[in-house]
């Protein structure tokens, strides 16, 4: 490899670190997806073609359903970055106990607040940017102003109308409204309160009333109508529309209550229906879950005929045969090629970019690929989070122990299979104590 050549591949101290810590603790890096990206090239072009459609002023939904390890996560960071380079609003928020889709006590308000925390922008691509979002708005609206001699409240006014007449869309138009009318004066509480609107922080209507003039707020009931709003917006403001990746999809399957799965598969399929049929307007979501979340017949999507019917593989795929235009995608597995090539990846990354410095040769590499099949079989294809980690652990012991022999240590890699937790069920469900099941529940 050339001087120059070298020097293009070699990793940002910043990004190795991220990359390296984030990788051994089971988690997904911030930053430097680029430089440890293999396979998965179909369902890449799948989902950017959903991306060009919300740029369009379309919808989609995508379930990205894989196995427990397998790198859903990843992939909807991935995908999530690519829709900002495309000038598109992202948010993202894993769901949890106390962060749903559907309830009555604040958990799906508190989604929405997750979400707004993390909406990000291609300069704000770690999140905190519904500020930059209105602001964008604000100085489109002064540069109309400048070209076109009309007032600036005028051009404000105009641009705000078209989400009037949307769901909740009146009283959104009026923050934004007192948005513009902080900024003109330099009144900093009323731009705050503004921010704090957008962002679901308001608790009681009375507040929102006496802070900004208005008589709602985000709660509950009317999540999803707000995000609509906001996708809306995002295009008012010059961006290309907004998309919403939730993970951990699979705990609504784990509530105990059936009454709490119901309500929340049916704002599912409210979601769904709107996203298939093109009602909603610059707005995409991708949701990440496992194949029990999906597919099990008591508890997860398909105990709801209504989902499964929207959600069923075409009857004409399977085997070699994919069908990547319906709502959901499986991830493939990584064959054993895309496999050592991820090792050759992760190499590099340890190794700072440097080949120099590379603490493993590419014999190493093949012979920890064959200790990891003889461990856990084709599991390591399948569901790589662990394959990774423990590859990771070993380059640390190299690194920090220079005179080691790799032959002895790949030996001694201790490698376990994914244990899949997703059949241990959350606590009771205040929404409802009913444990009953969706499979009579149909529309």
């Amino acid at each position: 490899m050339s001087d120059l050549s070298q020097a293009e591949s070699r990793i940002r101290p910043r990004d190795r670190d991220a990359i390296v810590q984030s990788l051994r603790a089971g988690v997904v890096p911030r930053r430097g997806h680029q430089h440890v990206q293999v396979g998965r090239a179909d369902e890449v072009e799948a989902l950017m073609r959903d991306l060009e459609r919300i740029a369009d002023g379309g919808s989609a939904i995508r379930f990205v359903i894989g196995e427990y390890g397998s790198g859903k996560t990843f992939f909807l960071f991935l995908v999530r970055s690519i829709a900002l380079e495309k000038g598109l609003v992202t948010a993202h928020a894993d769901l949890a106990p106390d962060r749903r889709l559907h309830a009555t006590g604040g958990q799906a308000r508190a989604l929405y607040a997750e979400l707004m925390a993390n909406l990000a922008t291609r300069t704000r691509p770690q999140g905190g940017a519904v500020s930059s979002v209105v602001e964008r708005f604000v100085s489109s609206a002064l540069k109309e102003a400048r070209d076109s001699g009309r007032p600036v409240e005028e051009i404000v006014h105009t641009h705000l109308e078209e989400l009037s007449g949307l769901p909740g869309g009146y009283d959104f138009a009026e923050v934004i409204a007192a948005y513009w009318r902080g900024h003109e004066s330099g009144d900093e509480q009323l731009l705050s309160d503004a921010v704090r609107w957008l962002r679901g922080e308001f608790a009681t209507k009375t507040d929102a009333r006496k802070a900004l003039g208005v008589r709602t707020i985000v709660d509950d009931d009317n999540v999803y109508d707000r995000l609509k709003l906001f996708a809306h917006f995002t295009r008012l403001a010059g961006y290309t529309g907004l998309v919403v990746a939730l993970d951990e999809l699979v705990n609504l399957y784990k509530l105990g209550s059936g009454i709490a799965r119901r309500n929340n598969y049916e704002q599912l399929l409210r979601t769904v229906n709107d996203s298939l049929q093109g009602a909603s307007v610059g707005l995409g979501f991708l949701l990440g879950g496992t194949p029990e979340f999906l597919m099990d017949p008591r508890k997860g999507l398909f105990s709801y005929e209504a989902l499964r019917s929207r959600l069923e593989e075409n009857r004409f795929a399977g085997g070699e045969l994919r069908d990547l235009t319906g709502p959901v995608i499986h991830l493939a597995a990584l064959s054993p090629e895309e496999l050592y090539l991820l090792l050759e990846k992760l190499r590099h990354v340890y190794a700072g970019g440097d080949e120099n410095a590379y603490l493993l040769p590419d014999e190493g590499l093949r012979s920890f690929m064959t200790h990891c099949s003889e461990r856990i079989g084709e599991a390591y294809f399948r569901t790589p989070r662990n394959t990774i980690k423990a590859f990771l652990d070993l380059m640390a012991v190299l690194d920090q122990n220079p005179g080691a022999d790799w032959r002895e240590l790949v030996g001694h890699v201790e490698l376990k299979g994914e244990q899949n937790p997703d059949l241990a069920p959350l606590e009771e469900d205040p929404d409802g104590a009913d444990d009953g099941e969706l499979a009579d529940f149909t529309l």
